[in-house]
């Protein structure tokens, strides 16, 4: 994990791999609870059997918005600013999911901070996420992500 004591100490670090999150499993009972709570019950994610038989990836896959979920986790685990009072979620500029997660696959967040825009009392930063898919050239997702931060 990077600690920055405060935002003159991130703005120092565009261009620059802020960290990498603990590799974490996605298993089917995570790809079930979120196809129920969302609505996207479709078979590739929900039966497995049917998808063993029927599907490309011979298994069932998490839905793309389940490993986009997925980063709030991973930037809490690379990255800290002490001095931050206060950070806001301000959206995202590209998602891309490039590679299917297969049920019980390991993925971890390897982030970057690509911009640092200064704010009153703080500053818009963006980082860029891939979700790194262990034992794939080929990461499963690839995300820009925006937070306001505060001092």
């Amino acid at each position: 994990m990077t600690i920055f004591k405060n935002l003159k100490e991130v703005e120092s670090f565009v261009g620059k791999e802020l960290g990498k999150s603990e590799w974490q499993k996605i298993t089917q009972d995570q790809i079930t609870k979120f196809g129920k709570i969302t609505g996207d019950e479709q078979w590739i994610h929900m039966k497995p059997i049917k998808s063993k038989m029927f599907s490309p990836f011979k298994n069932t896959i998490a839905h793309g918005f389940l490993v986009l979920s997925l980063l709030p986790t991973f930037l809490e685990k690379t990255y800290s600013i002490k001095s931050a009072k206060m950070g806001v979620n301000y959206g995202l500029n590209k998602v891309r999911f490039t590679a299917p997660v297969v049920v019980n696959s390991l993925v971890r967040g390897k982030v970057i901070l690509k911009e640092f825009l200064k704010i009153k009392n703080g500053a818009k930063l963006t980082v860029k996420v891939e979700v790194e898919l262990k034992d794939s050239s080929k990461p499963a997702c690839v995300a820009e992500q925006i937070f306001l931060i505060y001092e």
